[in-house]
């Protein structure tokens, strides 16, 4: 999978110690209410499309060019619906990393959803009955964004996100 030059760079400073990242997530929902998913090719696991902010970018144009990137899916950010910390991630290759994750709902606009780039095996449209399966973080990050009431969830005096 193919890094952003920043970050190869600061990998070659650091090595695989923990890296401190801006993420944006994506749930997509189409005119049907199914939502976009990516098989990672990291991990093969399903997962929200999303990735890494460039410097300087700001989150919500993130979120529209990783999911274009990713999956040929223009959207819309409708919403900021979560804030928070992901547990620790351990890459395959040894990479470890944190990230401050912005998950945005977002409303599909345009295009075909195929596998865009090499961060996918595969992607897909899928009704809220038939999810695959998601990890704990994601479920809930998807949960929130499905039942979003106007107000983005984040953690604040010790109450979790």
């Amino acid at each position: 999978m193919a890094i952003p030059a920043f970050l190869a760079e600061l990998r070659a400073l650091v090595g695989t110690r923990p890296l401190w990242l801006p993420g944006v997530a994506a749930v997509v929902l189409d005119d049907d209410g199914r939502l976009l998913l990516g098989r990672r090719a990291d991990d093969g696991r399903w997962a929200l499309v999303g990735g890494i902010l460039d410097p300087g970018e700001e989150p919500a144009d993130g979120v529209v060019r990783e999911c274009l990137e990713e999956t040929g899916v223009l959207v819309e950010p409708e919403a900021l619906t979560m804030v928070s910390t992901s547990p620790m991630i351990h890459y395959p290759n040894g990479d470890q990393a944190q990230y401050l994750d912005l998950t945005f709902r977002c409303r599909y606009r345009s295009g075909e959803a195929r596998v865009n780039d090499d961060e996918s095996l595969a992607v897909g449209w899928f009704t809220r009955d038939a999810l695959p399966e998601l990890d704990a973080y994601t479920a809930r990050r998807v949960g929130l964004a499905l039942e979003f009431k106007g107000e983005a969830v984040f953690s604040f005096g010790g109450r979790p996100a």
